[in-house]
């Protein structure tokens, strides 16, 4: 073998090379039904896929939607709130319950409104971020136990 020359094959392999691809490729209609074929049959995986995905999401959302507790919260309850950005370094006792806060009004869509008695502003949260404050009663069980005891 030459580098950089031309390459002629001898005529008997030049006509044999030319036979070998005529034949593969001498019916061109059923070359293209079959590409078609391949096409329709990747679609087909495509739309089966889709449907999966629909179907995952839907049960997903159901899953999400039966796990979800809807709290009800009525003006002058008192509640504490979740603060999510302690997440990343919220250190060893700190806690990620900041409140307790005053419930001024609850929307039909469940935000509730709160009033943050030490800087005395009203502000909008998510109803899922808030739980009851049982802080005070609490206090009050424990001294009626104490007094149950003497």
């Amino acid at each position: 073998m030459v580098f950089s020359k031309v390459c002629h094959l001898p005529v008997e392999l030049e006509h044999q090379a030319y036979w070998a691809i005529n034949k593969l490729n001498l019916d061109l209609v059923l070359a293209r039904r079959k590409q078609l074929d391949q096409l329709h049959e990747l679609e087909e995986f495509r739309l089966h896929a889709y449907e999966n995905a629909k179907l995952y999401k839907e049960k997903t959302k159901q899953w999400h939607d039966k796990h979800i507790v809807t709290q009800n919260f009525k003006p002058g309850q008192k509640v504490v709130l979740f603060n999510s950005r302690l997440k990343l370094f919220p250190g060893k006792l700190r806690s990620k319950w900041s409140g307790p806060f005053e419930v001024v009004h609850m929307t039909l869509h469940g935000a509730v409104e709160l009033w943050n008695t030490m800087k005395k502003s009203i502000f909008l949260v998510n109803g899922q971020r808030v739980k009851h404050y049982f802080g005070e009663d609490v206090d009050g069980d424990e001294k009626a136990i104490e007094q149950e005891d003497e």
